[in-house]
């Protein structure tokens, strides 16, 4: 891995991304058995969070604690980010008192921003537009419960250009999957992001399917993905519009009927699959909707695997931040 930065995965070669899945995986290992080496002692990690996250705060301090950094929590009420202090004077600031940040916000530039202008490892912890770390996460996921991932078969079902499907995109085309993005054509990637994948693919073996059809994208599908359908402080409206939108591609039994009778379920969580949150009564009582994006069957199925999952962000990021410093 050349890149000190983790700032979107177009940025790796397929070796190095199998290289941080593989280390991810040892040091899965490594801190069961309690023989983890700590590489990071005395470093000290900014955490910028614009936009709040139980998993990716949780996994980022979890993630140093364990290798021995230290970390400092910004989060939009405690920083000048972006209000009295330019992107570009934070990272000046911040790269000389860190040795490493971490930004979770909205603008890809930003994140790029830090990077340029730090001097230190950046990692991306989310953007508008690429959600990286939880690629690394969900692929060792599929790697432990399928042994392999060149040429599994990969649905992405429900918003198809928000920024998970938009790195699953990226890394599926990287590691050679065959994937299907389904969606209502309104909600594909955008066109740029798709032409540069199906060049990568090309090279990797890939296959990249964008359809809106469930019974086309999910046939024969061995892991089946979803995420939240709109995100939190969008407005009524828009909930409604997605909602109407996207009810034909919840994952149900019925949808997950057309994949491998083994298929895995995923999702990057939080997920709205009950009333048991105030987001779900609150789109109950507005909408009389009881599940979402998925149905609460399929999430607490044996075909599940999302806490697998979630428990893998840990490991992935301290893959991430582990090769930024030992490359």
């Amino acid at each position: 891995m050349n890149e000190k930065h983790f700032l979107k995965l177009l940025d790796f070669t397929e070796d190095e991304i199998n290289n941080l899945i593989k280390l991810s995986a040892k040091l899965k290992k490594d801190k069961k058995l309690g023989i983890e080496e700590k590489t990071l002692i005395g470093k000290n990690i900014a955490l910028i969070f614009e936009k709040t996250s139980t998993r990716t705060r949780c996994a980022f301090e979890v993630a140093a604690s364990d290798q021995g950094a230290n970390t400092t929590y910004l989060d939009s009420s405690g920083s000048q980010i972006g209000k009295k202090e330019s992107i570009k004077d934070t990272a000046k600031v911040l790269g000389r008192m860190f040795d490493g940040i971490q930004y979770r916000g909205y603008e890809q530039e930003k994140v790029e921003d830090l990077a340029t202008y730090s001097g230190v490892p950046v990692w991306n912890g989310l953007t508008n537009d690429f959600h990286p770390t939880q690629i690394i996460a969900d692929f060792l996921t599929i790697l432990e419960h399928k042994g392999k991932l060149k040429n599994i078969k990969l649905a992405y079902i429900g918003d198809g250009r928000n920024n998970v499907a938009n790195s699953l995109l990226v890394g599926a085309a990287k590691l050679g999957l065959d994937f299907r993005i389904v969606t209502p054509i309104s909600l594909f990637p955008k066109k740029e992001l798709i032409d540069t994948c199906l060049k990568i693919s090309k090279e990797t073996g890939a296959k990249l399917t964008l359809t809106d059809s469930i019974e086309k994208g999910l046939k024969d599908a061995e892991a089946v993905y979803t995420d939240v359908w709109v995100s939190m402080g969008e407005t009524k409206d828009t909930w409604k519009k997605r909602i109407d939108l996207l009810k034909p591609y919840q994952v149900n039994s019925k949808s997950m009927s057309y994949a491998k009778k083994d298929a895995i379920f995923l999702h990057c969580l939080p997920s709205f699959h009950d009333l048991e949150t105030d987001v779900g009564n609150n789109i109950f009582q507005e909408f009389g909707i009881k599940e979402l994006e998925v149905s609460d069957e399929v999430f607490q199925s044996e075909n599940s695997v999302v806490f697998d999952q979630a428990e893998n962000r840990l490991h992935s990021i301290k893959a991430i931040m582990v090769s930024s410093f030992n490359n």
